[in-house]
């Protein structure tokens, strides 16, 4: 025999002796080696995906994305509006309330069921219940819908912050015209006012009606393809890479509300605000639609039914005290809301003080020209000079005098009230696009050093918009990679490519109409629906003692029993409710938006045209078209409910094994619960057995009805034991 044969013969023998020695000892020493082993569950590259699955560097990391996606706008401009319209500081109590009752159970329920499953929404209801997978699809269609509009709000947010590095700002008075002969005000400024103006006219460019398209809008255009970029770069590699952005996009809101609330007391005024924010009404608390809207901006500031919160959740260890999550980042939430409240109407009320002091100046004027003709000297206070700046004070006195000798003739006199209230009672209409960019923006151009606060100001949107638009996009991402085994940057771009072409609908000179539709009718009834349907697939379809089972053997610890009762009966008692409620309402007010109308120089209620209702209840119909589709899909077999239950077990090291596995319909261990018949040690995988031989047991059945011996041979006849 050639030498160069006997070095090939010793080399067989030994991977022979090292193959039988790799056997041996996975038989003996079964569970050491399985633990060492890497267990892939799924099928095909699913399971390679979950070996490999991504996960958050620190918890840090981890709180502050779901903080920033949780956090966003509404949190701004949406609930200082709802404080200040339903009884002021009162409107926080029925709002802390459904926060615990509904908001916290909720948010609890989507994190522990992602941290359990490890899977985005499709896998997470896929593996719950095959008939309930659409569940899964309708958050990816919302999910969808929300990031069209609201990446064109952060757009409009970069187009202020570029123009905020001027002095003085551009928004800060009404531009001339000049003609052959003279310079005037633009009349559309005239009427309105400059920041108004700036608004309408020069960001938006707004046509009449939802009907006059004009064509797009260039600036906007480029802002939307900037802001669509910043999210395709941030995103396309996962929480890899928008981790890290998080640090910065989660936290600098916070530097910059407090550095506005700090400017902002030192401000004459301020004061006025947030005593006229926070003084209780109580009488309004009482009034059904005041719990209604608190209820619903519970639903909405936690992200609840997106797929976000799953998203996030799916990335972390199962051992997670996703329960401690759930309250604290409920009540940063709250607590920043209220920060944001404070902020608002501390600003508000300076610009309210400085309005009014305008006002007094000007009816200051009207009054001089008024002495001695309708108005004697003799009533005016001695204390009162009229050469010097009249305070608010001195003004009410006056005008108090004045309406108590002239009575019936006062409303001739022509002299308005001039009060901080009536100023800051302007607001109340004030919310969303209109508090940012016209009413704070307004505020600001009194501000010293206004350009700087400015940027601060957008910057701020910027990242709140940003740190929402990575979990709404985690939660398109995640469930589609998880599903259908494609390259998450592909997808990425893929995604945002698409986004963005589809969201030119959106920059045309109409396009803040199609944002006010979409805002009303693409989210709010598919969303409750979803959240509804999870709640039930959890408490009533998987069952809720066995899911406190699996949350016992997840985090150690058994949950307050509170939690029990509110997701088996009470939270999907009030969720019906705030459903039909809402059906009702949107069933009261027939579909109509606000236009812009150019000759008025003011807004305007709109019906939508026929074509526009029809794209209103289209946008509700496409959200929630893939629950009833893949549950009858499912029902009538025409897709295979065990379709996705089908396994392949395999090892790094060894031979690959298909099962395909049909759970009993009688068996308690369920695809969250994760437990090998038998045996207590959870598995690495949600949904599929584990069948390992038990040191020092009887071994367990696998699904062939022969052992597990370490490895199993993949469709292997049975052979003598001489054979392996």
């Amino acid at each position: 025999m050639p030498k160069n044969s006997k070095a090939v013969k010793r080399e067989l023998d030994d991977d022979v002796r090292e193959s039988v020695k790799d056997l041996l000892s996975n038989e003996d020493t079964c569970d050491d080696s399985f633990k060492k082993s890497s267990l892939i569950v799924g099928g095909g590259s699913d399971a390679e995906d979950d070996a490999a699955r991504p996960a958050w560097n620190s918890k840090l990391q981890y709180i502050l994305a779901q903080v920033g996606y949780s956090v966003g706008l509404g949190n701004v401009w949406r609930f200082p509006y709802l404080c200040q319209k339903n009884g002021g500081g009162a409107y926080l109590v029925p709002y802390l309330i459904l926060l615990i009752v509904i908001g916290i159970p909720l948010f609890f329920l989507e994190l522990s069921v992602g941290q359990r499953i490890r899977r985005g929404s499709i896998g997470v209801w896929n593996y719950i219940s095959p008939r309930l997978g659409g569940i899964g699809f309708a958050s990816c269609v919302v999910c969808f819908f929300v990031a069209l509009y609201y990446n064109v709000i952060i757009g409009w947010s970069l187009f202020y912050f570029s123009q905020s590095f001027q002095q003085p700002l551009p928004w800060h008075e009404c531009p001339l015209v000049k003609n052959k002969t003279t310079m005037f005000v633009v009349p559309e400024c005239e009427k309105s006012s400059a920041t108004t103006y700036y608004w309408y006219r020069e960001a938006l460019n707004i046509s009449d009606s939802i009907s006059e398209s004009g064509g797009l809008n260039w600036r906007m255009t480029i802002c939307l393809l900037a802001a669509w970029s910043m999210v395709c770069l941030a995103m396309i590699k996962g929480i890899q890479s928008s981790g890290k952005v998080m640090y910065f996009s989660s936290l600098f809101p916070y530097v910059v509300l407090i550095c506005f609330l700090v400017r902002a007391l030192l401000l004459k005024g301020s004061v006025d605000g947030i005593r006229h924010m926070f003084t209780p009404k109580l009488e309004i608390m009482l009034e059904a639609k005041v719990w209604r809207e608190a209820a619903t901006q519970v639903f909405f500031a936690l992200g609840l039914g997106f797929g976000g919160v799953i998203a996030f959740s799916s990335y972390n260890k199962r051992d997670n005290n996703c329960h401690f999550d759930a309250v604290l980042v409920s009540f940063i939430n709250f607590f920043t809301s209220v920060l944001a409240t404070l902020v608002v109407f501390a600003v508000l009320g300076f610009k309210a003080n400085i309005m009014n002091a305008k006002c007094v100046a000007l009816n200051t004027k009207k009054i001089v020209a008024l002495l001695g003709n309708e108005v004697s000297h003799d009533l005016i206070p001695h204390h009162i000079n009229f050469s010097a700046t009249l305070s608010a004070e001195d003004y009410q006195q006056l005008t108090e005098i004045l309406r108590g000798v002239t009575e019936k003739d006062y409303p001739r006199l022509g002299l308005d009230s001039c009060s901080i209230e009536e100023e800051l009672n302007k607001v109340r209409a004030v919310q969303g696009t209109g508090l940012a960019f016209i009413a704070f923006t307004e505020a600001m151009t009194h501000f010293p050093a206004s350009p700087f606060w400015s940027v601060m100001f957008f910057l701020m949107l910027v990242n709140l918009g940003m740190g929402s638009m990575f979990g709404t996009i985690e939660g398109i991402i995640t469930p589609l990679v998880d599903t259908f085994k494609v390259r998450k940057e592909f997808l990425t771009v893929g995604v945002c490519l698409l986004a963005f072409f589809i969201g030119l609908l959106f920059v045309q000179r109409s396009g803040n109409y199609w944002v006010a539709m979409f805002d009303d009718y693409s989210a709010t009834l598919p969303l409750l629906i979803v959240v509804i349907l999870e709640n039930v697939a959890v408490a009533w379809v998987y069952g809720t003692d066995k899911f406190f089972e699996d949350l016992k053997d997840m985090l150690g610890f058994t949950p307050f029993r509170f939690y029990y009762y509110m997701w088996k009966y009470v939270t999907p008692l009030l969720l019906i409710l705030l459903l039909g409620s809402s059906v009702i309402q949107l069933g009261m007010t027939p579909p109509s938006y606000s236009a812009w109308l150019e000759d008025m120089a003011s807004e305007k209620s709109l019906k939508y045209p026929p074509w526009g209702l029809a794209v209103c209840i289209s946008l509700v119909v496409m959200a929630i078209m893939p629950v009833p589709v893949v549950f009858f899909l499912r029902y009538f077999n025409i897709i295979d409910e065990n379709a996705g239950v089908v396994s392949t077990i395999s090892y790094k090291k060894g031979c690959i094994i298909k099962e395909s596995v049909r759970p009993e319909e009688d068996d308690d261990a369920s695809l969250i619960h994760a437990k090998s018949p038998g045996s207590e040690a959870p598995s690495p995988m949600p949904g599929n057995s584990i069948y390992r031989k038990q040191s020092g047991g009887v071994p367990d059945a696998a699904p062939n009805g022969r052992y597990g011996i370490g490895y199993l041979m993949a469709d292997m006849p049975d052979m003598p034991e001489s054979d392996l």
